[in-house]
């Protein structure tokens, strides 16, 4: 389990309630969560729903995961809750993991993108939790920018990428544990991962065995979303290079761990996959804004608990 971040007292809770209203009117509010900053609409609120999509830009095929405050509020949204999915909420909720169920049929087709399945998980944030209680419903909350493009981890990210596309943000700081939850299928016979997150592989198996990885996606809806080859991208190009092997052309920002090399802006990064997750998309927003003709990545070690990171510089390097 992460530790719930404790960021309530920087909101007052009248900022609370006036937001649990809006999500309860049918209207959007973006809320901090432990990952990155969510364009909340009310779940069972197929209306709502449909003005996250538009807000962002965001095709019809890639799902959107459920937020809840409690395992009971979960099981309510599915057909089934296995075994499984007791254990690793017990053991990792609130906190960045999704898990992926049958969906019931009140959960609106718009949430899961015509997927019988549907995507549950707790923050580990006390105003993502807070406004939920409050709202007393589910809250479907992608990330709060536009679709493809650099997730949020403070206020003025969201402010920055959706403008006046929502109707309120809670500002709760940056967020800590810096991108999105890893999402787990248990719809199935197996476990399947299907983004990985800083909640690893092998930390899940320790709790229920054996999990295996999704392969290449064919045709028609994700299971999951974060699931398009280019995602997670800033507007200037990035690349992942080797041994510090820079662009020849241009100027441009260099994010590093252990190679340096002569670029106008250097970033160095920290070497603990935790810490790195922690200030990616941050620094990413920073040099993005500069004006670069590119931002280069060194990339990190190849070790399973970087693999949520690899996936998200892979999916921002994208062509």
């Amino acid at each position: 389990m992460v530790k719930t971040e404790k960021r309530i007292c920087l909101i007052e809770a009248s900022d609370i309630s006036r937001a649990a209203a809006l999500i309860r009117a049918g209207e959007l509010v973006a809320f901090p969560t432990e990952t990155v900053y969510g364009l909340g609409a009310n779940a069972l609120d197929a209306e709502a729903v449909a003005k996250t999509y538009i807000a962002k830009g965001r095709p019809a095929e890639s799902p959107l995961i459920v937020h809840v405050d409690s395992i009971d509020m979960a099981r309510g949204l599915v057909r089934e809750w296995p075994a499984k999915a007791e254990l690793l909420a017990r053991r990792f909720w609130p906190g960045p993991l999704t898990l992926v169920l049958p969906k019931q049929r009140h959960v609106p087709d718009l949430v899961t993108a015509g997927l019988d399945t549907v995507g549950i998980r707790m923050p580990a944030n006390d105003i993502a939790l807070a406004l939920i209680r409050e709202a007393g419903v589910p809250i479907a909350a992608p990330s709060a920018n536009r679709f493809t493009e650099l997730s949020p981890t403070t206020a003025e990210h969201v402010r920055e990428s959706m403008g006046d596309g929502v109707a309120m943000v809670l500002d709760g700081g940056r967020t800590t544990v810096g991108i999105e939850s890893t999402v787990l299928s248990l719809a199935g016979p197996d476990a399947l991962l299907l983004r990985p997150g800083m909640l690893t592989k092998s930390e899940i198996e320790e709790v229920i065995g054996a999990v295996d990885v999704a392969r290449a996606l064919g045709t028609g809806a994700h299971p999951s979303p974060g699931m398009h080859q280019r995602h997670y991208s800033p507007r200037t190009q990035l690349v992942l290079v080797d041994d510090g092997q820079l662009p020849s052309a241009g100027r441009g920002a260099y994010l590093w761990i252990t190679n340096s090399a002569d670029a106008a802006c250097m970033i160095q990064m920290p070497g603990q996959p935790r810490a790195y997750a922690a200030v990616l998309y941050e620094k990413l927003h920073q040099a993005d804004a500069q004006g670069w003709d590119w931002i280069a990545v060194e990339k990190p070690p190849l070790a399973p608990e970087w693999a949520g990171i690899h996936d998200r510089l892979q999916r921002a390097a994208a062509k």
